[in-house]
């Protein structure tokens, strides 16, 4: 599962993105991988390990929501779909 966000430029300033992957490991566990900056520049990013999907779905959810209430607008979903729908696109 993918989604990519950002904001709209200010100015002369390119956008700031924010980009959560959720992908299974090898070992069965799921891990959260975020990753945010300015386009063009510096990046920084975070893993976190989950045990049980649907803990990794809320801390993406949670993720998401953090962002959007900051500005940002959902660019991109990929792999998103669930049981009720496109629940992970706000």
């Amino acid at each position: 599962m993918r989604l990519f966000m950002q904001t709209k430029p200010a100015g002369k300033e390119p956008p700031r993105y924010y980009h959560l992957i959720l992908q299974q490991d090898l070992l069965g566990g799921w891990i959260l991988t975020r990753e945010w900056g300015q386009q063009g520049g510096r990046a920084s990013g975070k893993k976190d390990y989950f045990e049980v999907r649907e803990h990794a779905e809320e801390a993406l959810i949670q993720a998401r929501d953090q962002q959007l209430k900051k500005g940002f607008t959902v660019m991109f979903a990929q792999g998103m779909e669930g049981p009720m729908g496109s629940r992970y696109e706000a």
